[in-house]
């Protein structure tokens, strides 16, 4: 304004005669003078333009601010002339000049330079009225119009940047429907996505599905050039436009899962509903930040962030449709899938109160590039998406985020029927590891996904364990049912427990170890069936024994010791005296006694089944991995220790062999942790 007054679009008399400027001279030089309309101060009014006033040869300017014909003016700017060559060189100098210094620029409002909306905002062909007060009297004709700038003004900016600054990346905010413009016909690098957030917010679901499908037809490396957001200083916060719950959490989810560049507001994650605008020097409202809502990032938007190289490009992105047993499409479920080099993701989102179910086989048509051609048209199915092989001993096995949970289905079904989904009102699910097993030799992964039926399991490697470890498991749970052990406890008799019931536990017990000797080679190591059944029916007299002996001599204590073992709030008491009873015989002569415990508890893990025993029988256990793992790491000791203690019992040397043994039982690792043992730089 002050060395180039006449590069503004501008009037030299007040447009209106109701205007007024006697305020504040907002000039920095005396020989100025700039002043805005009165009626901005009391806010009466919205004038269209300020008075520029140069007191050398008095001549008056009345210049209009920028406006974008949606709201009112903008009184902090004044309204370059782009129809103006020297106007549009000297704005392109000024962003060159930028861009050497500055790998990012973004463009503010940036749809307002568009041809189309430099006519219809200052220049509006005859007959259009004009969206600015007073600029219909200075409209041109088409013809005029074209000759003044012959040429989109952005388009100039980007060849002229690709070619005089090529390492800067341009970011337009283009509102109005005119990304795509923007993208395809301007060539900008990156623009804001104004439709993500207004067709989500509204549910517009069937149009937004649309705009991705026209993309990917056209070129879906558009897709990455957009600028995903839920709000801006420009509009009403995320939290006001999408709440706080599952619908906020599913349309954030595609905004960071989808290609493009995902961008979130101030305060969005803290929870805030203050509008923060760029002017604002502080916040107004004092709000603390939302606990619990930054705590559901944490745990369902920020480690997706973490995986955006799986979710940023277009290559691999296929878009499908979600159709119901009708085979009608459901527009209101958004579902893509992508890949980055052997890494899948597939994404369903349901952006609408009612529930939904269906099936995902198809994908939309997208434009594949090859050797630098295009192919349009193309289409693929999930299976293809996902390189699945068509074969019944494949099996594809996937973790969704959200539950959690591992889900398996056979890779034949994906290719033949799609994935049948069921998604509750603005439900996410977010499938990740994504690979395909085949199951010729075992069938586990095939007896598996038969049993699941579609359901799924926390740990699917923990299930096809179990489901290998089920031969003998299931065995020794029906030799050593809990209601056993509650029978050796409540001997409320002298007489010793009754022989016809440790025939009966002996004899299941015997025939669950025969199933354990045929399971694998490593079950040689075990004592032969004589000595190891009657080790165990001894162990079973010897419970019973001992019980039998105390409550002679002192019957009401032992009583009320034994009830409360059976009745203890530490389950670990009950289930070590069990797994005791049933572990010790299968303890090899031949092998220290470490190594066979390594194979009891870690490669065929039998006291897991006893503690599921001992925790079906109490039913007050929280959390059984916690109750297992405490009762193994005493266990581990026991089964470790007692042969050791055992031979030094028989030893005339006793009083040393015991001393040796306390010694190296507390250079034990596992007796370390059981203990609480730590060694810190030397110091115990």
């Amino acid at each position: 304004m002050e060395e180039h007054p006449d590069w503004f679009i501008q009037l030299d008399h007040p447009p209106f005669p109701g205007y007024s400027f006697t305020g504040q001279n907002l000039a920095r030089k005396d020989h100025l003078s700039t002043q805005i309309e009165d009626h901005y101060y009391d806010r009466s009014d919205a004038s269209v333009v300020f008075k520029h006033t140069d007191h050398r040869d008095g001549r008056q300017r009345y210049t209009y601010h920028g406006n974008d014909g949606t709201h009112m003016p903008w009184n902090d700017t004044a309204q370059l002339d782009f129809l103006q060559p020297e106007v549009r060189e000297a704005v392109i100098q000024t962003i060159l000049h930028v861009a050497h210094n500055f790998p990012i620029i973004r463009f503010d409002a940036a749809m307002t330079l568009a041809k189309k909306h430099i006519q219809r905002l200052w220049y509006p062909a005859p007959g259009q009225g004009g969206d600015i007060p007073s600029r219909s009297e200075r409209g041109l004709s088409q013809s005029d119009f074209e000759t003044r700038i012959p040429e989109e003004f952005w388009r100039q900016v980007v060849d002229r940047v690709a070619a005089e600054a090529p390492d800067t990346l341009l970011l337009a905010e283009a509102f109005w429907m005119m990304e795509g413009f923007f993208v395809r016909s301007l060539g900008m690098h990156r623009v804001y996505n104004s439709a993500f957030m207004n067709m989500l917010k509204h549910e517009d679901n069937a149009k937004y599905r649309q705009t991705i499908k026209n993309t990917l037809e056209f070129d879906p490396d558009i897709l990455k050039r957009f600028v995903n957001f839920m709000n801006n200083p420009d509009e009403e916060t995320a939290i006001a436009q999408f709440g706080k719950d599952d619908k906020y959490f599913g349309v954030c989810t595609l905004m960071i899962t989808m290609p493009g560049l995902p961008m979130f507001g101030h305060g969005q994650i803290e929870g805030f509903t203050e509008k923060y605008g760029m002017e604002y020097q502080r916040a107004y409202y004092d709000e603390k930040p939302d606990s619990q809502l930054i705590a559901r990032h944490e745990n369902e938007i920020f480690p997706l962030l973490h995986k955006r190289h799986l979710f940023a490009g277009v290559d691999n992105f296929r878009f499908f449709d979600f159709c119901d047993q009708h085979g009608h499409i459901n527009e209101n479920v958004f579902a893509y899938s992508n890949q980055h080099q052997d890494e899948y993701a597939l994404v369903v989102y349901n952006n609408s109160y009612a529930s939904a179910e269906g099936h995902i086989q198809h994908s939309s048509p997208f434009t594949a590039k090859m050797e630098g051609q295009k192919l349009p048209g193309q289409k693929t199915s999930l299976a293809g998406a996902l390189h699945l092989r068509n074969r019944n001993d494949c099996f594809t096995v996937f973790y969704e985020l959200r539950s959690r949970l591992w889900y398996i289905r056979r890779s034949m079904d994906l290719h033949h029927k799609g994935l049948h989904v069921c998604l509750k009102g603005y439900e996410c699910q977010i499938f990740l590891q994504i690979h395909e097993i085949e199951d010729v030799h075992s069938q586990l992964y095939s007896a598996l996904h038969d049993r699941l039926n579609g359901r799924g399991t926390p740990d699917i490697e923990n299930s096809i364990r179990r489901l290998y470890l089920e031969p003998i498991h299931a065995p020794l749970g029906w030799a050593c049912h809990f209601d056993i052990f509650k029978q050796i406890l409540n001997q409320q008799k002298s007489n010793p427990v009754s022989e016809n019931l440790i025939t009966d536990i002996s004899l299941r017990y015997s025939s669950a170890i025969e199933k354990l000797r045929g399971f694998e080679t490593r079950a040689q190591f075990l004592p032969g069936s004589d000595q190891l059944i009657q080790d165990f029916r001894d162990n079973l007299r010897l419970a019973s024994t001992k019980i039998r002996s105390a409550r002679a001599s002192k019957p009401k204590e032992i009583i009320e010791k034994a009830e409360a073992l059976i009745n203890s709030p530490n389950p670990v008491l009950p289930a070590l005296w069990l797994n005791l009873i049933y572990l010790t015989p299968l303890l090899s002569t031949d092998m220290k006694p470490r190594e066979s415990s390594h194979i009891l508890l870690d490669a065929w893990e039998l006291d897991r089944v006893i503690q599921g025993n001992v925790k079906d029988a109490l039913g007050n256990i929280a959390s059984f991995d916690d109750f297992h793992d405490e009762t193994q790491q005493y266990l581990r000791i026991m089964l470790e220790w007692l042969p050791r203690l055992a031979k030094i019992m028989t030893d005339k040397a006793s009083r040393k062999s015991s001393l040796v043994l306390l010694n190296d039982l507390f250079q034990d690792a596992t007796c370390h942790r059981v203990l609480g043992v730590n060694t810190y730089d030397g110091t115990v």
